[in-house]
């Protein structure tokens, strides 16, 4: 299962809120939803991301296993 954590971490961090990411670079608050609920985004959105908040996806996401 993919994790969003290490995103809101690096965004608290640094100062970057939901609607920054909406407001001033677009994103649809439909991929914002995503990333709220450990759905997917697209690698075009990932990459959106790590170019804002300079950073790289394993700044944004995580893999954690899933329990069995």
């Amino acid at each position: 299962m993919v994790s969003y954590r290490p995103l809101w971490e690096t965004m608290e961090k640094q100062g970057v809120t939901t609607y920054t990411l909406i407001e001033k670079h677009g994103f649809n608050p439909r991929t914002l939803n995503n990333l709220k609920h450990n759905k997917g985004i697209t690698t075009f959105n990932l990459e959106r991301l790590c170019n804002i908040l300079n950073c790289t996806p394993n700044d944004v996401l995580e893999f954690v296993p899933d329990k069995k």
